[in-house]
């Protein structure tokens, strides 16, 4: 069993940076692939940025390319979203996902841990 804890949301302004932290409790959680997905209201959840348990091969979305960037650091169990030069439409809650493969997807449905989000409002 993997717990996830999302911290680090909150109000920026347009242009501005928020880092995202997702702590882990489990002992598997280092042979896991992990993402960061978000929902924004009235929206569908949608993928953001996933990697490999090794924290080698990364994916994002086109909408987040150039702007934000995954890392995890196995030793500590966690997983940081760097978010740089945000857009009003970037507000939504972000949530951290785990899944039982070593390999990362942009199919919400393939993770099996998620935390509960944290809320990231982005002013214009």
């Amino acid at each position: 069993q993997v717990q996830l804890v999302e911290s680090g949301g909150g109000l920026v302004q347009a242009g501005g940076s928020l880092r995202l932290t997702c702590a882990a409790a489990g002992r598997y959680f280092r042979s896991l692939a992990v993402a960061w997905f978000r929902q924004a209201p009235g929206k569908e959840r949608e993928f953001v940025s996933g990697m490999d348990w090794y924290g080698g091969s990364t994916s994002d979305a086109d909408f987040v390319k150039g702007r934000f960037t995954i890392s995890r650091d196995n030793a500590k169990n966690t997983v940081d979203l760097q978010m740089n030069s945000l857009k009003a439409e970037d507000t939504a809650v972000y949530y951290c996902a785990a899944r039982s493969s070593a390999r990362r997807s942009t199919d919400s449905g393939a993770y099996d841990y998620w935390g509960r989000g944290t809320q990231v409002t982005v002013s214009s």
